[in-house]
């Protein structure tokens, strides 16, 4: 066995040690959620759900009816996967493959085993096209988001934007738009008629806002940057006040040269104006610049 060989399989026996039990069970939720809110709401309407997802949705509606959705969910996506397996790892491509199997699998029985009638009209929702775009991309994002959440992916398009929206020079989110407006276009002009492409833009939209929040959390947290000549002061005021710490920097100001300090603290949405009355309290000439952020890691101050 050659050393190159020693090191894949290495690196693959690595990957595969980081998988976790609980992990599969919140993939297993995940994938029946995607599938319920695709195949009660979007599917029985024709509405097109965003990336691999939404191209098989397509694909089983022009096709012979062999070739269902779930059967093009997983020809589609369990080789983009294996094709990013080196970029995302083993533990990432195993998760994914998982919740799209679960995915397909749950769409499966849903449209052809369960006694649901999925042909013509939402269960829940009728053929109102805005309830089934708006109740159909938000549980499908929950699922998504939990996917991304624990570990995996459960679209294809998520691999693809990584691999290839640096070698185009674009971002990660302006690959997976292009990629979808471009799907919408094709829609629109196979089945001859934009309705449902843009009904599917709403369903898109609402989807992307609740993966944001699956992934991020509800209450995202603030970012405030506070620059001042007494951040000693400050500092002090917000450890007492919020029961956390601080990071103080050096700084000079670029017009007067003067030598300044940079206070960055952590706040969420309710804390503000608190933030902000406590800070002008001490220094009424400090500059305080607010930025959303996710994704926190923190030790409380003890």
């Amino acid at each position: 066995m050659n050393k190159k060989l020693k090191k894949h399989l290495s690196v693959l026996k690595r990957g595969l040690r980081e998988l976790r039990p609980i992990n599969f069970i919140v993939l297993t939720a995940a994938g029946i959620i995607n599938a319920f809110g695709v195949s009660m709401f979007l599917f029985p309407v024709k509405l097109y759900d965003s990336g691999i997802s939404g191209l098989s949705m397509l694909l089983d509606q022009i096709t012979p009816p062999g070739l269902t959705l779930s059967v093009f969910l997983l020809i589609l996506n369990f080789p983009i996967f294996l094709f990013g397996l080196r970029r995302q790892g083993p533990a990432f491509t195993v998760y994914s493959l998982y919740a799209i199997g679960i995915y397909s699998l749950v769409s499966y029985l849903i449209m052809y085993v369960l006694p649901i009638d999925v042909n013509f009209v939402s269960p829940l929702a009728g053929t109102d096209l805005l309830l089934c775009a708006v109740f159909g991309g938000v549980i499908s994002g929950v699922g998504s988001g939990l996917t991304i959440r624990f570990g995996g992916a459960i679209d294809g398009v998520d691999v693809l934007s990584v691999i290839f929206a640096g070698k185009l020079s674009v971002s990660i989110g302006t690959f997976v738009m292009t990629f979808n407006t471009l799907l919408y276009i094709v829609c629109g002009i196979v089945i001859h008629s934009w309705i449902l492409p843009l009904y599917s833009i709403v369903t898109y939209f609402v989807g992307s806002k609740t993966v944001d929040f699956i992934v991020e959390g509800f209450d995202r947290s603030m970012c405030a940057m506070v620059v001042t000549t007494k951040a000693k002061d400050i500092s002090s005021a917000l450890s007492e006040s919020f029961k956390a710490g601080g990071t103080i920097v050096s700084a000079t100001g670029g017009y007067t040269g003067d030598e300044k300090q940079k206070i960055y603290f952590i706040v969420n949405h309710f804390q503000i104006n608190k933030l902000k009355r406590l800070v002008t309290d001490i220094d009424k000439n400090a500059f305080i610049s607010l930025q959303n952020v996710a994704g926190i890691v923190r030790r409380p101050v003890r």
